[in-house]
């Protein structure tokens, strides 16, 4: 009966972490990121629905079913879980696509999904409405440097820096990445 309670917690620990992992904050001079609603996959939902909180279903995506902060909060932490397909799915179905921050998780979902020219347009977009949006350049710089395009990764790190300094944590991960691709 000792060892249930150990192995409960762990089995415990184990499902809870990726809740918590897909958190965090937007990076953006944009607005925050909580709001603390799940992932449509915490809640069992399929691809192509999303978690409705009021009604506590799932609902088929789609545009106005939920405001857009809800699809924007579920596109993003979609994205942070790998599912990026249902994330751009979501994410495309916000009534203001041109919020920064929808176009920089459009643009995140399509580069870690191989399409690395329509996540970098979407980066691009995002950075015309927010020049200051300091996640999109980190996002961008990555994608440039996984097109092999050192030099125009370190531009958006020296962006970055212009606008929060080398201690920020978006100029820290890029600057992390492009050592590593040396």
């Amino acid at each position: 009966m000792s060892r249930i309670v150990p192995v409960a917690l762990a089995a415990l620990i184990a499902l809870a972490a990726p809740a918590f992992a897909a958190g965090g904050g937007s990076g953006s001079s944009s607005g925050s990121s909580g709001g603390g609603n799940a992932s449509p996959t915490t809640k069992g939902c399929k691809t192509g629905e999303v978690w409705n909180k009021k009604t506590k279903k799932c609902v088929k995506v789609q545009s106005g079913i939920l405001p857009d902060e809800e699809l924007y909060q579920q596109g993003r932490a979609l994205a942070k879980e790998a599912r990026y397909d249902w994330a751009i799915e979501v994410l495309s179905t916000i009534q203001d696509q041109q919020d920064p921050r929808v176009l920089n998780y459009l643009g995140y979902s399509n580069r870690k999904a191989g399409r690395l020219d329509i996540g970098i347009t979407y980066y691009s977009r995002a950075l015309a409405i927010d020049p200051n949006f300091n996640l999109a350049r980190e996002y961008l710089g990555e994608g440039y440097l996984a097109a092999g395009r050192v030099d125009l990764a370190m531009n958006q790190l020296s962006e970055i820096a212009k606008s929060c300094g080398t201690t920020c944590e978006e100029y820290q991960e890029l600057n992390a990445a492009i050592s590593s691709a040396h």
